[in-house]
């Protein structure tokens, strides 16, 4: 099957779409050298003789109404399929194209690395439809395990860890647990000004994982009314952790709760490799510096080639400042992936994290505040249709 269906009379197009589904993205490219668009998709279905493709794109030199007018049937026949326009944008234009259905404008000079980063995102958008449009089926009753993950330390992932419980714990009251899977050095504990009396260690005991009553004997209660599951606290204690055992203890846990926020080490330890497999979302956290991004794209190549990457993942730009040097179009072309949420340095952020109160815990306005929400929103019910509207729009920093 063609993950990607392409029209138009331009081969240029054609070859730097193709270069940039080979750098990185699943499924093919079938290409209709042509600038006459089907009337409707049961015509574009019988020349592709196949299964419904999940981007379509409407390449350069086709002409602009009769595209429109395809994105708007498609749009309310086919809700599922992400259209993409292929032209220079102008205001005009893009309110039309919106109107339309059309999710995403592509420049006709954009180069491979640009296209994969809007392939991506529109493969994104379609997951997340449709998905959204399928009938509600009880998954063994598990929530969604998030993993919060980042190849190079000191870009505030207990910080964005921290505050995604805290929030997704105003969605879902006590129905939310964070796990502290850094081991060694995890700040769980000091980021939300806990003493617990017990700790992973605890959890992944033979007791606790034959018996969810005692397991959740040993979670400790937050004020934010979520419960939280501690690092422990000597360093020594993670050598006797296995993989296995994490495997199990996230499998518990989602069994028992809405939303289980793992903080994970730096890195990809094998503790967090076996962490990941458990997720359905990943949140990555970068810094905007050369050695945070160039991190981010090197985890990412290393699990795109071990195929262990969750099917849902959010790219988050934490301590962003436009002044720093870099762009997020920057980071988009060289991660290969788009960024969903962007959260702007803070003195608040820095004054909360040495309180142990995170500042989705008080009622703060500040920008950083604003995009830590955005995160959480990503996780709500309320919040994907949202996000589907606004899967073409990226980030401001």
């Amino acid at each position: 099957m063609s993950r990607f269906v392409l029209i138009t009379p331009n081969a240029d197009f054609d070859s730097r779409l193709r270069q940039a589904v080979a750098g990185g993205l699943q499924g093919g490219v079938q290409t209709f050298f042509t600038n006459v668009l089907p009337a409707g998709p049961y015509d574009l279905f019988a020349q592709l003789n196949q299964e419904q493709p999940e981007v379509l794109i409407l390449g350069p030199d086709v002409p602009i109404d009769e595209a429109l007018r395809l994105a708007t049937v498609l749009d309310v026949q086919l809700p599922d399929l992400t259209v993409l326009l292929v032209s220079e944008p102008d205001p005009e234009l893009i309110l039309h194209a919106m109107r339309a259905g059309v999710r995403d404008i592509l420049s006709p000079s954009a180069e491979p690395a640009q296209l994969r980063v809007l392939l991506e995102r529109a493969c994104q958008s379609f997951a997340s439809r449709h998905r959204a449009g399928q009938p509600q089926q009880a998954q063994s009753g598990k929530g969604r395990v998030i993993g919060v993950f980042s190849p190079k330390g000191g870009v505030g992932k207990t910080t964005i860890a921290t505050n995604l419980a805290v929030g997704l714990g105003k969605v879902a009251p006590m129905s939310v647990v964070v796990v502290d899977l850094d081991l060694q050095f995890g700040d769980v504990a000091s980021g939300l000004y806990l003493s617990p009396e017990h700790t992973v260690t605890d959890a992944v005991s033979p007791a606790a994982s034959q018996d969810t009553l005692v397991l959740k004997a040993f979670l400790t209660v937050h004020p934010s009314s979520i419960y939280a599951l501690c690092a422990p606290d000597n360093p020594v204690e993670a050598d006797h952790i296995a993989p296995e055992q994490v495997t199990r203890l996230l499998e518990q846990l989602a069994e028992e709760f809405q939303f289980v926020v793992v903080d994970t080490a730096p890195g990809l330890p094998e503790i967090g490799l076996a962490a990941m497999e458990a997720c359905t979302d990943v949140v990555w956290v970068s810094a905007m510096d050369i050695p945070s991004v160039r991190g981010l794209r090197s985890g990412l190549d290393i699990l795109r080639q071990l195929d262990i990457l969750p099917e849902g993942r959010h790219v988050v730009l934490n301590m962003a400042d436009a002044k720093c040097g870099l762009s997020v179009q920057d980071i988009e072309s060289t991660i290969g992936a788009p960024v969903d949420v962007s959260v702007p340095r803070s003195r608040a952020v820095a004054f909360s994290t040495n309180r142990g109160v995170p500042v989705l815990q008080e009622a703060k306005k500040d920008p950083a505040v604003k995009g830590l929400s955005q995160l959480v929103e990503r996780f709500s019910a309320a919040g994907q249709a949202k996000i589907q509207r606004q899967s073409h729009r990226r980030v401001v920093v």
